[in-house]
This record gives C-alpha cells, structure tokens and sequence, in this order.
C-alpha cells in the first residue's frame, strides 16, 4: 500500500485570521463551502475548531463514497487538521499571510491508498479528483471571506 496525496491551493483577497475562522467554523461557514460532492453533514462535538467531531458522506465518483466521521485538531497557529475515524484519510488545512490583505490556503489529503492495478490507478486518478473538489470549496471559501 502506497500513500495518495492530494494538495490544493488558493491565495484569497483576505486576512488570515478571518480566512482560518471561516474554515474552523463547523457549525456555520464550512457547511456553506461544501459542493454536492458532501452530503449527510452533521455536527456531532464541538463546531469551531480544535475538539469539533463532524460527519460527512463523501462522493469522489459516481461509484466511490466515503462516509467519514472526523476528529479536528490544530497543532500549531492557522492549521486544522481533520482526522478520519473510518479511514486513514488525514486532511491538513493550513492558512498562511501571503502579503497585506491576503491569505494562501492549502488543503492536503493523505491517506494509504490500494494495492496492485487497483492503487496504481487510485494513485493516478483520486488526487485529481479530489482537487476539483477542493478547488470548488476554496472558490467558495473566497467568494465568502473576500465579500
């Protein structure tokens, strides 16, 4: 088993601050960024960051659905990190200044992806797939933070 990583990322005409607060609130913000990729979206624990549980179903393809349930932590200063308790799939949410009035956005999913044919392809399609998905959530992200 190989590890998939997929990295996605946006520079969004806003501060930091206001662009990580967005991203950390479960409750509220994060519902309305989601695309018809998400369904089954609940609040379980939490709703604003470090100790939040959330679930999810997550539709990569029409085939492929993952139903996650996440534990969200942030180690350090403008991180989240989203740990799924079904899978290994770890997704990392860094917010960063990118100069006066703007923020850089990166959204990393790992996780230990197929063997054999099945994680060659997984390997070669999956991150792809992912990445439109998290394009379309941090176009949502900007639109929302840079009203």
């Amino acid at each position: 088993m190989a590890q998939v990583e997929a990295t996605t990322e946006r520079v969004v005409t806003a501060d930091a601050e206001k662009v990580f607060d967005a991203v950390a609130d479960y409750r509220g913000t994060r519902r309305e960024l989601l695309p018809e990729h998400f369904s089954e979206y609940e609040v379980r624990e939490g709703g604003d960051g470090e100790g939040t549980v959330v679930h999810w179903k997550l539709q990569a393809t029409s085939k492929r659905v993952r139903d996650c349930l996440l534990d969200v932590t942030e180690p350090v200063e403008g991180e989240l990190v989203e740990k799924d308790r079904n899978s290994s799939m770890v997704t990392t949410w860094r917010v960063t200044p990118a100069g006066e009035g703007a923020s850089r956005v990166v959204v990393t999913t790992v996780w230990d992806g197929a063997g054999g044919v099945g994680g060659f392809f997984e390997r070669t399609f999956a991150p792809k797939g992912l990445g439109r998905i998290y394009d379309a959530i941090l176009a949502n992200l900007a639109a929302h933070v840079e009203k």
